[in-house]
């Protein structure tokens, strides 16, 4: 087996099948696409990638289906130095797919099949724990049964790992242990639905009381706030033209746990996680637009951000 993880990534993966148009469909509307293509992806799985491509050493968590989409997205994490010594294939289960529909301006529209990912059980996390409990930081989202992460936030030791959770796709937070979260991860649009807050300041406060310690909001074009208990700081954005933003949160996660896990002030985590969010949106896809290390490095040198 292999040695306990710098960052360990729980969470689901998928293939992802992408349609690009010039404008959304109507409902009972037919509209002609520009084009087609198929990707890998899933929120855990992409933000596996994007941590290792920011020089993270990378594990993650999940399982496939036992189909060729199963063998394909495995070789896809490993030819991105992930390791995938803890994945299962799940019998008689389809791998995850997502369809994903991306418009002229960026903007995108999905519909999740979880397959595999919703076999991500209490058992599967027994059998990783020990493994899980032992790295630096821990990555997690919401594209699995919230049911297991709620177990698995209660089998965590205390203190180790650093534990950041991108609530993603939101959802009733009811029984997660938010007490053993350090870092949540909300875009404005999630940080809204999980509180019925409409001002981040009032609904990070939301959160805070729940027991997380840190908020990390991001939102878009306005950059991303970092909220505690002791004060706000905004982040601006950098100037890049989007093209896809489908991804765009997963190298900002990916990269905030690579950041944290080479002992960067979170601070300093921010600003290159909204730097290697802003990049992601300029090439298409999931995992082929996450940004290498080097790529975050020139940006932040050359391009300011947006005043």
């Amino acid at each position: 087996m292999c040695s306990a993880p710098e960052i360990a990534v729980f969470g689901s993966i998928n293939m992802d099948f992408v349609t690009r148009m010039e404008r959304f469909p109507k409902p009972g509307e037919t509209v002609i696409a520009q084009g087609f293509a198929r990707f890998p992806g899933g929120k855990g799985a992409n933000q596996a990638v994007a941590a290792a491509r920011m020089g993270g050493q990378v594990s993650f968590y999940g399982k496939v289906g036992a189909d060729v989409f199963g063998e394909e997205l495995l070789s896809g994490l490993r030819d991105n130095g992930v390791s995938t010594e803890w994945v299962l294939r799940e019998d008689g289960t389809p791998s995850g797919i997502a369809s994903i529909w991306v418009v002229s301006d960026g903007e995108n529209a999905i519909a999740y099949t979880p397959g595999a990912n919703a076999r991500v059980d209490t058992d599967y996390i027994d059998r990783v724990i020990n493994s899980l409990s032992n790295a630096k930081v821990l990555l997690l989202q919401l594209e699995v049964p919230s049911s297991s992460i709620a177990y698995l936030l209660r089998r965590l030791p205390v203190g180790r790992p650093l534990v950041i959770l991108n609530p993603a796709p939101a959802q009733n937070f009811g029984k997660l242990n938010l007490k053993r979260v350090d870092i949540i991860t909300p875009n404005r649009g999630e940080l809204v639905a999980l509180t019925d807050e409409s001002r981040i300041e009032r609904a990070a406060e939301t959160l805070l009381t729940a027991g997380v310690k840190t908020v990390i909001c991001t939102d878009g074009r306005e950059g991303a706030y970092l909220i505690d208990k002791e004060h706000i700081q905004h982040f601006n954005p950098f100037s890049v033209d989007p093209v896809d933003t489908t991804a765009a949160g997963d190298a900002f996660n990916g990269a905030l746990a690579a950041a944290l896990a080479k002992g960067r002030s979170v601070e300093e985590a921010v600003l290159w996680a909204n730097a290697a969010g802003a990049l992601a949106t300029t090439r298409r896809g999931a995992q082929p637009s996450l940004p290498t290390a080097t790529e975050v490095e020139t940006l932040l040198h050359d391009s300011p951000v947006v005043p």
